[in-house]
């Protein structure tokens, strides 16, 4: 089913749509990132919900906190043209960029101490033999 403007969906069509489980959108709704209506006593997303739990699954994707995705969803919602929204968002991926950038030095830094490590290991080993020779 093709979540079209004005078409609602169930948790399970909307989980199945999205590749994850509906528990997942119940733990989002627990949270308060998602508020589905009601249909009776079913669940219903519209496309408004399916675009906020994208934005969810793609700030969790990029690492950022269900409280950063939470202020920005919030802005969303209050700030109609979004400028509050999109100077947050900048301000959390620079944020998130700096710390990955600083990962990714620390990585490289233990990367070029492991292959050291391991190019010594391999030189002992290659030398062992000669070095049991010489005993003998």
């Amino acid at each position: 089913m093709n979540a079209a403007v004005g078409e609602m969906l169930t948790v399970t069509e909307l989980a199945r749509e999205l590749g994850i489980t509906p528990r997942a959108i119940r733990f989002y709704e627990t949270k308060g990132l998602l508020n589905p209506g009601r249909a009776g006593t079913t669940r219903v997303y519209t496309h408004r919900e399916r675009g906020r739990l994208q934005l969810i699954l793609r700030g969790k994707r990029l690492g950022f906190s269900l409280t950063d995705i939470g202020e920005y969803l919030d802005l969303y919602d209050a700030d109609p043209t979004q400028r509050d929204q999109i100077l947050l968002l900048l301000d959390k991926v620079s944020n998130r960029i700096a710390a990955l950038e600083a990962r990714k030095m620390d990585l490289d830094a233990v990367l070029k101490e492991l292959t050291s490590v391991r190019k010594q290991a391999l030189i002992a080993l290659d030398e062992e033999p000669v070095r049991v020779a010489a005993r003998a």
